[in-house]
């Protein structure tokens, strides 16, 4: 479905995910949709007016379940940006991942960490910790942004 095109009402199909089966609301399809289309983080406000935007009839409360639901499925990745507030991003790698996040902009990049993965690992067993897991995310300035901060454009 385009990007801010309206879904069909009448088709409802339940999919499972997580160990509970959702229902594919037009809602959550327009959500989905939306996610596909967009490159970086975007918080659930900012999902919402884009939404809105684009003529999508869904609530606010409405777009909080539902990226709550595909964060809990595993079909987004959901980190807090440098204020705190709660992101989502539909990422192209499926497995285990980190990210670059510029906390000027926003935008995102996908990154594998072997060394942190070996640092976790060795951490955990030296304290006997076991079935971990964690989150990284590292914030700095793009390259776009650091050169508009060198310009005195930022």
């Amino acid at each position: 479905m385009p990007f801010g095109a309206k879904a069909d009402s009448t088709t409802s199909s339940p999919v499972t995910g997580g160990g509970k089966e959702q229902r594919v609301t037009k809602q959550r399809r327009a959500v989905s949709a939306a996610l596909d289309e967009l490159d970086d983080f975007v918080s659930t406000q900012e999902l919402y007016r884009i939404l809105q935007n684009q003529g999508v009839s869904v609530s606010l409360a409405t777009a909080y379940r539902i990226l709550q639901s595909l964060a809990d499925e595993g079909l987004v990745d959901v980190l807090r940006n440098g204020d705190g507030e709660a992101v989502y991003r539909r990422c192209a790698v499926t497995g285990h991942h980190h990210h670059l996040l510029c906390r000027n902009c926003g935008k995102a990049v996908e990154v594998e960490a072997p060394a942190v993965e070996t640092w976790a690992a060795r951490t955990a067993a030296e304290h006997g910790y076991t079935e971990v897991a964690h989150t990284v995310e590292i914030f700095g300035l793009c390259p776009d942004c650091t050169a508009r901060k060198a310009a005195g454009s930022l």
